[in-house]
């Protein structure tokens, strides 16, 4: 095939398992032959709608068989995929749409309202609603059926851009990171190798495929091994566990506070969990507390880190050293490589902490028209900045302590959030909680800890701080604490850090109301 991209793969699972299952959606099964009948179909009715090699067509839409298709059609037409965040307002995913340029957005009913505002703001030239044709929107249903079946193999390489996927936003306008197909590639062989993933695989994808995580390290590794995915819109926890026991689901990935809410569940005791082989977690240490309510069940959590700009996968944690190296993030993946470094650029030891490094060819190619913001995130001889700070053991195996931008000074001293926030998860009031940064006259600055409590656990300030007083250095030790309903997320479930630190830093100690 002239395709050498992600584009091809469907075609390459047609003609070597055609009647393996390859998606399943609310009841509905799709052949690996299927699949690539009705990606070929929507491949024809995209060109015949102007849409070519370079050209950008986003997504808007929770999981759903038609994002997977719209993902390997535009790539069997060299053009680039670009999903939106379902989370994301108008006026945010217009500034998506018109920074990526995208011609043809297709999206969920759910999103029509969002998608007419979005659109009207950006170049796009084509709507498609999975729900049918309307006023100037086509039917997504209707093009698949009118377009061709005809063999397409339009000459890409790896090298060629396969997606645009924007980072969070969390501070500023939005990037996007351009992953080549060599990208993609790379990283689902490294969860290939890493996960070991075999070909009778049962994915269960709940994260957003418009999240890194939920595309790169299930979906597409499944996908390319030949397995099947299990794509649902949204995570419920009961239904999440009836599935595992019903679909006999064998690997799933997840942030700490799903599979917390799966545990804290009434099925969790009963539910049959033997199927799985592969819990994979990210977007957060996991706390040793869900740690060993899992191996209770005799389930281990293989951690990984990583980040957009990476395809995301940098470091990988086996679930047989979930245990004997709690806290760490892992080695890096077998075909990446990583350096902790000194602010003068030096390699840091064992123990001491620096700013974490990738190389490798799951690294992105750069921010979309941002060369400058390129320069500054990517060395001359391919290093990516992740802006995190990392130490690593004797061992070699590193360990996440913060954000560059997280830390925050007290008296002299480098304060991390993340080790706070580790210590105050051991109260048992405590479901979730983050600590920032406040300006004080004395000091300039000290901790804030904002806390959700567990439904009707109650704990004051004094309780957590006296929890952290056994467990802490005093000038790690918050001067104040916040209590809230809930924690503002990323659709990744990252917490939204600036959002906290606009709303509480300059607020006194007090609980949310009912």
């Amino acid at each position: 095939m002239l395709n050498q991209g992600i584009g091809s793969w469907p075609a390459r699972r047609a003609r070597k398992t055609p009647d393996r299952i390859a998606l399943v959606h609310e009841g509905r099964t799709l052949t690996y032959r299927q699949l690539h009948e009705r990606v070929l179909r929507l491949a024809h009715a995209l060109r015949a709608l102007g849409t070519g090699r370079g050209d950008r067509v986003a997504y808007l839409g929770v999981n759903h068989p038609a994002f997977v298709e719209t993902l390997f059609a535009a790539g069997a037409l060299g053009a680039v995929f670009v999903p939106l965040n379902t989370r994301l307002t108008a006026p945010e995913l217009a500034y998506n749409l018109a920074d990526s340029g995208s011609t043809v957005l297709v999206h969920a009913p759910e999103q029509a309202e969002v998608s007419a505002a979005a659109a009207a703001e950006s170049a796009v030239r084509h709507r498609i609603a999975l729900d049918g044709a309307g006023p100037g929107v086509l039917g997504y249903e209707d093009l698949l059926a009118g377009g061709g079946t005809g063999a397409l193999d339009v000459s890409t390489v790896p090298d060629d851009p396969c997606m645009i996927m924007y980072t969070s936003g969390t501070t500023g306008r939005p990037k996007g990171a351009v992953l080549s197909h060599a990208n993609i590639i790379w990283n689902s062989v490294n969860v290939l190798v890493d996960t070991d993933l075999a070909a009778d695989e049962v994915t269960l994808a709940v994260a957003p495929l418009f999240h890194t995580a939920g595309l790169n390290m299930t979906c597409l590794p499944t996908l390319l091994k030949g397995g099947r995915v299990l794509l649902l819109g949204a995570f419920d926890p009961d239904r999440v566990l009836r599935l595992i026991a019903s679909e006999r689901v064998t690997y799933m990935f997840g942030v700490p506070t799903m599979y917390d809410a799966m545990a804290a569940g009434p099925r969790w005791a009963d539910t049959d969990l033997s199927s799985l082989r592969s819990l994979n977690c990210g977007g957060a240490p996991v706390p040793a507390r869900t740690i060993a309510t899992y191996l209770e069940r005799g389930l281990a959590f293989s951690q990984g880190y990583g980040m957009t700009e990476a395809s995301p996968g940098i470091l990988y944690l086996d679930r047989e050293q979930t245990s004997a190296k709690a806290g760490s993030a892992g080695v890096p993946h077998f075909f990446t490589d990583t350096r902790v470094v000194l602010p003068d650029g030096h390699d840091a030891p064992p123990g001491r902490r620096g700013e974490i490094l990738v190389h490798g060819p799951n690294v992105m190619t750069g921010y979309w028209g941002r060369p400058d913001d390129t320069a500054a995130a990517v060395t001359n001889d391919g290093w990516l900045r992740t802006g995190d700070i990392a130490r690593t053991d004797e061992d070699g195996y590193a360990y996440i302590v913060d954000r560059v931008k997280d830390m925050y000074i007290s008296g002299g001293e480098n304060v991390y959030p993340a080790e706070i926030e580790d210590a105050l998860l051991g109260h048992p009031a405590v479901a979730e909680c983050a600590v920032i940064g406040v300006p004080d006259p004395a000091w300039g600055e000290v901790g804030r800890a904002v806390v959700v409590l567990h439904p009707s656990a109650r704990a004051e300030e004094h309780d957590l701080l006296d929890h952290l007083r056994d467990r802490l250095a005093k000038y790690k030790i918050p001067k104040s604490v916040v209590f809230l309903g809930a924690l503002p997320r990323t659709a990744s479930g990252k917490i939204i850090k600036p959002a906290l630190r606009d709303s509480c830093a300059g607020r006194s100690a007090d609980h949310p109301t009912s």
